[in-house]
């Protein structure tokens, strides 16, 4: 499994509408632990990366891998 990279946690919390202290309560870290890993300042364990990327999924996010352009994320569609 490859892991989520900072650009696709901010990706997908905007389009989530979501603030940095929402992602960080759902995947029980802290705003301070989460904003570092955001700008690339934090080292963090795949656990934690395991929490955040769950929790994105969990409110809607799909991760794709790399596809010649990198790796991104897109919104899942709702089945109504």
């Amino acid at each position: 499994m490859t892991m989520i990279t900072p650009e696709q946690i901010r990706g997908a919390r905007a389009m989530l509408g979501m603030t940095q202290a929402d992602l960080a309560k759902l995947a029980g870290i802290s705003t301070t632990g989460l904003n570092n890993i955001e700008r690339g300042t934090a080292d963090p364990k795949a656990s934690t990366l395991r929490a955040i990327q769950a929790a994105l999924e969990e409110a809607g996010a799909i991760f794709v891998a790399a596809n010649g352009e990198g790796p991104g994320v897109r919104l899942r569609k709702n089945a109504e």
